[in-house]
C-alpha cells in the first residue's frame, strides 16, 4: 500500500484511489513513519469531524505536523509556541488577539479593496497573453492581502510567500537545511518588523499584536515571531492552492465551467465551496492522543499520533453523493477544507473573498484561457496544489 507520509503519494494531487481504499478497508489506518513511531491516518468524514472537535482527547500539542520537533528545536524560541500548537484555554486566549480582524463583517469591509487588488493582478498579466498562473496570479492575492493587514510593503509579501513554499516542501525535495533556513529568514524579517513597528506604530495588525496583552502580559518577541510565521504561512495556503487546483479542475470538467459562466454572480458562492471540497488545499492536521480512546475499529493509545486527512474526508460517500464528481451546484456542502472545532481556519472569510475576487477577474477577463503543459505540483505531504501551471489566453486591455 502506498505510504501517506511519502510526498510522492501527492505528486499529482490527492491520492483519491488510496483514500477510497482506506475508507473501505481501514478508515483509521496505522501508517509507518521513517525515523518515527508511526501514526493513525483518519480518512472517514465522521472520524475526522470527531477528532477535530474533541481537543480534550486529541491535542494539538506538541505539533500539528506528523514529524515531531527535533531535539533542541523547540527551544529555538524559548518556551514560545505557535497558536496552532496550543489547546484551549491558551489557544482561545491567543486566538482572541487577532479574531476581530478576521470576522465575517471585518472581511466584508475589505471586499472592495480585494476586488481592486484582483484587478491589479490581472492587469499585470493581461497584455502578455500568457503567465504562470500560480506565481503570477493565484499567489499574488493572498500575499498582498496579508501584507496590507500586517502593514508591510506589497512586494515584501510576495517575497515572504516564496519562503512559505520552501517551508511546506518535503525536506527530501530541497537542499539540506533549506527549510530551516527559510524559517530563519522569515524570523529575521519579522524581527525587523518588531523594530519598525515599535519605533513607528501604525494602524495595522503587526502593531496591534505588539501592543496586545494575552493572559495579563504583552507578547514576547518569540511569540510575535511565531504569530508572524503563522499569519504569513496560513494566509496564502488555501487561497493560492484553491485557485490553481480549482482552475485546473474546472478546465478538466468543461461542463461545470460552462454551468458557472452561465450565471457567474449567482453561482459563484456554491462553486467556490465545491472547489474547496474537491481540491482540499490542506492535506492533513495532526493531533496527539491525551488518553486511550476508540476511533472506529481502532484502539488509540495515549501518546499516539492521529492524523486527519481532510481530502479523504471531503470525498467520503457517506457524507457526499458522488464525491469524486466535481459538482459546482452541490448543496448542502459541509466540507472540512477549513477544518473544524476550536482550530477552524480563522482566515476563512477573507479567503473566500480573495477566491471570489480573483475568479471573477480571471474568468471574465482572461478570454480563451487554456492550461499549456502539465502542472508541476508542490512536493509536499502537507499542502496540495500546483507549484507551477503555465496558462495562455487572449491578450486584452488593462482596466
Amino acid at each position: 500500500m502506498q505510504d501517506l507520509f511519502d510526498a510522492g503519494a501527492f505528486a499529482a494531487g490527492h491520492p483519491v484511489e488510496l483514500y477510497r481504499d482506506l475508507r473501505r478497508r481501514a478508515p483509521v489506518h496505522w501508517n509507518s513513519e521513517p525515523d518515527g513511531p508511526g501514526f493513525w491516518a483518519v480518512t472517514r468524514y465522521a472520524d475526522v469531524y470527531a477528532v477535530d472537535h474533541d481537543f480534550q482527547t486529541y491535542s494539538s500539542e506538541p505539533t500539528i505536523m506528523i514529524t515531531d520537533p527535533l531535539e533542541g528545536q523547540s527551544g529555538m524560541l524559548g518556551e514560545a509556541r505557535m497558536m496552532l500548537m496550543m489547546d484551549p484555554p491558551h489557544h482561545t486566549a491567543f486566538r482572541k488577539l487577532i479574531r476581530a480582524e478576521f470576522t465575517r463583517p471585518a472581511a466584508a469591509d475589505r471586499g472592495d479593496r480585494m476586488q481592486a487588488l484582483a484587478r491589479q493582478i490581472v492587469n499585470a498579466v493581461i497584455e502578455r497573453g500568457e503567465c504562470d498562473f500560480v506565481c503570477d496570479v493565484a499567489g499574488e492575492m493572498p500575499s498582498y492581502v496579508i501584507a496590507e493587514l500586517m502593514g508591510l510593503p506589497l512586494d515584501d509579501g510576495r517575497e515572504l510567500y516564496k519562503l512559505t513554499e520552501i517551508i511546506h516542501s518535503a525536506p527530501e525535495s530541497l537542499p539540506p537545511g533549506a527549510g530551516r533556513e527559510a524559517v530563519m529568514k522569515m524570523f529575521g524579517y519579522a524581527s525587523g518588523v518588531i523594530a519598525e513597528k515599535r519605533a513607528r506604530p501604525a494602524d495595522d495588525l503587526a502593531t496591534r499584536l505588539l501592543q496586545a496583552e494575552v493572559e495579563g502580559r504583552r507578547l514576547t518577541d518569540p511569540e510575535f515571531l511565531l504569530f508572524f510565521l503563522l499569519l504569513i504561512d496560513a494566509g496564502g495556503d488555501t487561497t493560492r492552492n484553491l485557485l490553481s487546483s480549482g482552475l485546473l479542475a474546472m478546465h478538466r470538467n468543461p461542463d461545470q465551467l460552462a454551468w458557472l459562466m452561465a450565471d457567474l454572480p449567482g453561482r459563484l458562492g456554491a462553486a467556490r465551496e465545491e472547489l474547496l471540497r474537491y481540491t482540499s488545499p490542506v492535506i492533513y492536521m495532526r493531533r496527539t492522543a491525551t488518553r486511550d480512546a476508540r476511533l472506529g475499529e481502532a484502539e488509540i493509545k495515549a501518546g499516539d499520533k492521529v492524523v486527519m486527512y481532510f481530502g479523504a474526508a471531503n470525498r467520503d460517500p457517506e457524507q457526499f453523493a458522488d464525491p469524486d464528481q466535481l459538482d459546482l451546484s452541490r448543496t448542502p456542502n459541509e466540507h472540512v477544507a477549513f477544518g473544524g472545532g476550536p482550530h477552524v481556519c480563522l482566515g476563512q472569510h477573507i479567503a473566500r473573498l480573495e477566491i471570489d475576487a480573483i475568479l471573477v477577474e480571471v474568468l471574465t477577463r482572461l478570454q480563451d484561457l487554456e492550461i499549456v503543459g502539465e502542472p508541476q505540483w508542490l512536493a509536499s505531504n502537507f499542502i496540495s496544489g500546483p507549484r507551477t501551471m503555465p496558462v495562455r489566453f487572449t491578450p486584452g486591455a488593462r482596466v
